[in-house]
This record gives C-alpha cells, structure tokens and sequence, in this order.
C-alpha cells in the first residue's frame, strides 16, 4: 500500500513539473515560416498562355497529326521552362543568384527572372526576426546555480555575406548569444544580475552585435526573460527582504515617536507660558469627542477651580516666604 501511495506522490508530482515547464518548453520550439507563392498566379498564367498558343498554332496549321503532338508538347516543354525562370520576391525579400556556383547579383523585390539551368536563386527574409534563446544553466561569480533564458532580436543587413560568410546565419548568432550570454552571467555575482539587468543585457547585445556585424546581421535587441533560482535561496531571499522592510518600518516609527515628542514638549512649554492655554486646550478635546450619546463626559471639578488653587497656593507661598524673613531679621539684630 505504502509502495503504491509512492508512486502516485513521484507520478503526480512528475506531471506537476511537466506542467509547469511545457510554457517554457514551447517557447523554445521552432517557429513555422510563411510560406509565400508569389510566383506562382503569374507561372499559371504564363503556362495557359504558351499553351493556348502552341495549342491554336497547331489546329490552324494543316500539319499531320503527329506534327501536331510535336507542337503541343513542344509548347508544353517551353511553358514549364518559362515557369522556372519567373521568380516573385515580396517586399521584404531578396534573391540572391548564384550561376555556375558564383555570386551573380542581389535582386528584388519584384519579379526576378532567371536561367533555370545554370542559375541557383535563394530567398532571404530581411524583415527582423524573433530568435528564442532556451533555457541556459549558468552558475554566477558566487557560485549560484540558476536557469536563463532569453529573446533575440536581429535582421539581415547584407544578403551576400549572411550567404557566402557563414552556413546558417540563424543557426550561428542563436549558438553565440547563448555563449555569451553564459560569459556574461558567470562573471557577475548575483546581486550584481539582479540590479543591473538592463546593463547586462546592453552589453551581450553590444558582444553579439559586434560579432553579427561581420556576418552581415545587425542585432536589434536582446531581452532576458526569465532567472530561475533554486527554491531555498528564494526563499532566503524572500526572508532578508522582509528583514529589510521590518528594519525601515522600525526606523521609520522610531523617527516618528521622536519628533511627536519634540512636538509634545514644545506644546507644553507654550502652555506652561500662557496660563489660559491648557483650559482652551481641555475644552478643544471636549469638542472633539462629539456629540454622540456613547460619548460622556464627567468633569468632576470646573477647570476655574485648578487655576484659583495655583494662585492660592501662589500667594501662601509668597506669605510663608515674607513671615520666615521677619523672624530672621529681630534674631540677628
């Protein structure tokens, strides 16, 4: 029973992981490209018209029937080779020609025809591509594990070169961003990732653009998207965080208790200069309660009395004071 409890827990938290990480997992997957068949309306117009033509030149012709079976194939021969030589590059494309296996010419948009025979067209897209950077395990400066991963950004400047220079431009900047990208990290503590992120990223894109210039690529920007950290030091994290705003709210209140007491020592001295203050300021309270019937108030003693008490036993103390000076001076004369 114990076994079985096992394997469901092992089974059920497998498919936990796997859910979580399918979102990464199908960022990683290769986009499809469009397909576009520009060319192809024009060839099928090329293909009806060769055709017809070579179709009506035999009927109207008094030629044998097997002359006219050699002109229709023969007209059927020549539109699929006009078919091959037309070429429709879209806007953001170019071709570039290689006849004979040598570098002809750049050419488009529009239609491009060529030598179906000794020519060799390839199109490039030079619209900017997304590249998805996987997930990469990189340990920091202080010997931190975590998982990277990233966008990059990145178009085709100089068709020839991103042809002739390198075998698979796309291919080759993906695998160098993510060189660098791993330089880069291992070189840095993780304090120092986390707060300057958007230098790090400033400079793998400079690194790479540096590197991609040469394959006729420019890079238009590289993003990181995700830093997976193990679960412990996230959680140390999430406790030194909580210190640290434990430690200002309790400088902050320490701050707070301070100045309301500077406040409430020179309220008192301005009170203890006006003798009129402290009445104003019992009945500016007795205000503030309000008048609602669960708040009563019971003054025992009217606040007159407390300041004629102070002048009373002013005045005794000025009598005991002028009484004690008169049985001094008869004794010492």
């Amino acid at each position: 029973m114990s076994d079985l409890v096992d394997q469901l827990a092992r089974h059920a938290k497998a498919v936990s992981e796997g859910a979580t990480s399918l979102p990464r997992q199908l960022q990683s997957l290769p986009r499809k490209r469009q397909a576009l068949h520009l060319a192809w309306p024009l060839r099928f117009v090329i293909f009806l018209a060769v055709n017809a033509a070579a179709i009506k030149w035999a009927l109207d012709e008094s030629h044998s029937p097997s002359r006219t079976g050699v002109l229709i194939v023969g007209g059927l021969v020549l539109s699929v080779m006009l078919m091959r030589i037309v070429h429709v590059a879209a806007q953001w494309e170019r071709g570039i020609v290689l006849r004979l296996g040598k570098f002809q010419s750049v050419r488009g948009p529009g239609v491009i025809l060529i030598f179906p025979v000794i020519d060799h067209l390839r199109m490039i897209d030079t619209r900017i591509q997304t590249v998805a950077i996987p997930q990469q395990s990189v340990i920091t400066r202080d010997n931190v594990p975590m998982t990277i991963n990233g966008v990059l950004f990145f178009k085709v400047v100089d068709v020839m070169k991103a042809v002739v220079s390198i075998q698979d431009f796309e291919f080759s900047i993906l695998q160098y961003a993510q060189v660098t990208l791993r330089d880069v990290i291992g070189r840095l503590a993780l304090d120092e990732l986390l707060a300057e992120l958007e230098q790090i990223q400033a400079q793998i894109e400079t690194m790479v653009g540096k590197v991609a210039s040469g394959w006729g690529l420019a890079v238009d920007g590289l993003r990181l998207q995700d830093i997976d950290m193990p679960a412990d030091l996230k959680k140390m994290m999430a406790r030194q965080a909580s210190a640290e705003r434990e430690k200002r709210a309790t400088i902050t209140k320490a701050e707070g208790d301070k100045l309301a007491a500077l406040n409430l020592a020179e309220a008192a001295a301005t009170m203890l200069a006006s003798p009129g203050a402290m009445q104003l300021r019992t009945l500016q309270t007795i205000d503030g309660l309000g008048p609602q019937p669960s708040n009563t108030v019971v003054l025992a003693v009217p606040s007159d009395l407390f300041t004629l008490a102070g002048h009373a036993a002013e005045l005794m103390g000025r009598r005991v004071k002028a009484e004690g000076s008169k049985e001094i001076g008869p004794r010492t004369a």
